[in-house]
Order: structure tokens, then C-alpha cells, then sequence
């Protein structure tokens, strides 16, 4: 076979032992004063799991697909808490009508490309009704959301196919999740540097209910970026470091938590994500999907339901205690994204190369600022 013709998958945990380069706070970036989790990822949130398949072939191919799922179980049959908020709607967020009119996830959530996203749906429909329990199944409500990453990848090509999404979603496990140019992200760009997926979580203490909130974030977009308030993206530029940039692109933001919200609370948590987002330094452009899918895993107790219930009961956070899991959020989305593009690597693809974040003038220009340690 040849070599340009091979297709490579890598599982979500092949790249974690080859991944050299740092997180935010490996080079002493510390964003906010919540703790994070053990992990700090998506991942500490009890039961969530994150899967990926890493497209790559040749130059002209660099996509792939993530999977969030938010239990081990059958997501259509044991249903958690959901919303969706859109900052700029320029995209195709497959289901989201649903989810916000239900305020239910019932799939996997699944990233991918923007012309990959048909086939997504299709493939996680595949999964749902081939689910033990789902036999007599005739609607269900497949959530794919997508970046555009036709500068590195021939997305004309639509290269994804239902094996790629069944293998991310079965290969989905707790534990370390593998960032930058992997699954989704493979192809992506942000600030015009190597963008991809990152993640980030925050532990609150038990004075403040001792919940614990993730996010995931597939980067692609655009703007002048600032790190822990230091203007890198402009810095970089006045010391020669000239990368293709754009103000459009998309980000999706995925946010998980333990804490028991109902559909008005996640939708409230989920906007809070956007203002981590503009800490970055995005400019939310009219070309940019900015999304967001926010999903409690606390479901409401059927345990001592009878099968014929006309109501469920599910305790829900105080909106006057919600102001500790709002911060969490903006804090765990804009390390997030420090992590998508410090963990990203150089890849050629398509129509050129884009470069990876460069690590020791990223430092030493947040060192002259006072943001890390000298």
C-alpha cells in the first residue's frame, strides 16, 4: 500500500505518551483560584467519557471526530439535563432545537467537520439504535457539532465514515484526554496558529457545594489573542512571528458538571463559557459558529418511580448559590483553550502548513509581563 495512501487512527490515549508539548499550567500559566480536578479535564466529572479518531492522510487530509458521552449507559434511555447557547450562529449544530426544547441530551455529543456532519449524524444514529433496549426506537435526537478546517484538510473530500465516529464513541473512556491535533482538531486553526482540542476542569470546595465543572473546546477561530491578560498574539507579530490569521472560524465549548441544573441553569452556566471565551481574545466575527452545550450528568431518581410517573423530581443549585459554578466555567473554558493551543503541534495540510503556538517566546513574552514566574 502506499505510503500516502495509509489511514491512520489514533485511539484517544496513543497520543498522551508522544505529546511533549506543555499545558498552560505546566509553564505557569494559573487562571482564577478555583482549583482544578485531578485530571484537570473534562474527564473529572464522574462518568464522563471522551473518545477520538484522528484522520491523517497524506497532505490534503487532517480531520477526525471527538466524542463527549456523559454516562457509560444508554444516553436515549437514562437522559441528562441539557441547553445549547449560541454566541454567533454561523454554523450546523445538528439537534439543537431539541435539546433546548426538551432541555435533554439523548447522544453522544459528537465534533467534527463542517461537511462531515450528515454523515456524523448518521453514524451516531447507527450507535443509538443498535443500543441494547432501543429496538422498538423510531426518533431520536443525534447532537453534531462542527469547525471548519478546510485550510488544512480537503473537507470536499468529506473523508469520515461511520466506522471513524463508532470508533471514537466505543473508544470513549475516563481518564487523561489526549489535546491539540487530535480527533476534531486535527485540522483546526486558532489565532492563526495551530488550534485544536484542549480541555480544563475546576473543583469547587465544599462551602461552595463541592461540585465539580469541566469543559472541552475545539478550537478554530479567530482574533488577537491574549494569555492571562498578556496581548501574545500581538507581541509575536512585532517580533517577526507572521502567521496566517483570520477573524472567522468557529469554536465549540462542551461543559459538564455534577452539579444538579435543570435546562434554565445550564443554559445560564453555559453562557458564562462565552465570557472565558473573550478572555482569550476572540472576536466572535460574523464568519465564527461559537457554541455551546452545557449537560449535568445528575439525572432525577427513578429508582422509586413507578413505570407509569406523571412527574420527575430533580433538586436543583439555587440561582443565588450558581455564581461559584459560573466561575468555574470561565475559568475551566479559557484554560481550556490555552491547553488546545500549547498542546497543538505543526501539521501541514491542504492549502499550507500552520504552525504550533511557539512555546519559549509565548514565555518568555508572558514572563517580561509578570504572568509567570521568572
Amino acid at each position: 500500500m502506499k505510503a500516502n495512501g495509509l489511514l491512520l487512527f489514533f485511539l484517544f490515549i496513543a497520543p498522551l505518551h508522544g505529546q511533549t508539548r506543555p499545558r498552560a499550567r505546566d509553564l505557569g500559566i494559573t487562571v482564577g483560584s478555583i482549583p482544578t480536578g485531578p485530571l484537570n479535564a473534562i474527564t473529572d466529572v464522574a462518568g464522563v467519557r471522551v473518545g477520538h479518531t484522528t484522520i491523517a492522510r497524506g497532505d490534503s487530509i487532517n480531520t477526525g471526530i471527538t466524542a463527549i458521552l456523559p454516562h457509560g449507559g444508554n444516553p436515549f434511555r437514562d437522559k441528562v439535563p441539557a441547553a445549547i447557547v449560541v454566541g454567533n450562529g454561523f454554523g450546523k449544530l445538528a439537534g439543537s432545537t431539541q435539546v433546548n426544547e426538551l432541555g435533554e441530551l439523548e447522544s453522544p455529543i459528537v465534533l467534527t467537520c463542517t461537511l462531515c456532519v450528515p454523515r456524523a449524524a448518521d453514524a451516531v444514529l447507527t450507535w443509538l439504535l443498535n443500543l441494547p433496549g432501543n429496538e422498538d426506537v423510531r426518533s431520536a435526537n443525534p447532537v453534531v457539532a462542527e469547525t471548519n478546517d478546510g485550510y488544512l484538510n480537503n473537507i470536499r473530500a468529506r473523508p469520515i465514515t461511520e466506522a471513524d465516529v463508532l470508533h471514537a464513541i466505543n473508544g470513549a473512556a475516563a481518564g487523561p484526554v489526549a489535546e491539540g491535533a487530535v480527533g476534531a482538531g486535527r485540522g483546526t486553526v486558532a489565532f492563526g496558529w495551530k488550534g485544536g482540542i484542549g480541555t480544563s476542569s475546576r473543583k469547587l470546595g465544599a462551602e461552595s457545594g463541592g461540585w465539580t465543572v469541566g469543559v472541552l473546546v475545539q478550537t478554530n477561530f479567530g482574533g488577537d489573542l491574549l494569555i492571562a491578560g498578556v496581548p501574545v498574539g500581538r507581541e509575536l507579530r512585532d517580533t517577526g512571528h507572521e502567521t496566517r490569521s483570520s477573524p472567522d472560524g468557529s469554536i465549540i465549548m462542551v461543559v459538564a458538571t455534577d452539579a444538579p441544573l435543570d435546562h434554565l441553569r445550564l443554559e445560564r452556566l453555559a453562557r458564562r463559557a462565552l465570557t472565558g471565551l473573550a478572555r482569550t481574545g476572540s472576536s466572535m466575527s460574523n464568519g465564527s459558529g461559537d457554541y455551546v452545550i452545557a449537560f449535568s450528568t445528575r439525572r432525577p431518581s427513578l429508582t422509586a418511580q413507578p413505570p407509569n410517573r406523571l412527574t420527575d423530581t430533580l433538586e436543583v443549585v439555587r440561582n443565588d448559590v450558581m455564581s461559584g459554578l459560573f466561575q468555574a466555567t470561565i475559568d475551566a473554558t479559557e484554560e481550556a483553550i490555552y491547553n488546545s493551543l500549547l498542546r497543538a503541534e505543526t501539521v501541514r495540510g491542504y492549502r499550507g502548513v500552520v504552525r504550533a503556538l511557539p512555546i519559549d517566546s509565548t514565555g518568555m513574552i508572558l514572563k517580561r509581563y509578570g504572568a509567570i514566574p521568572r
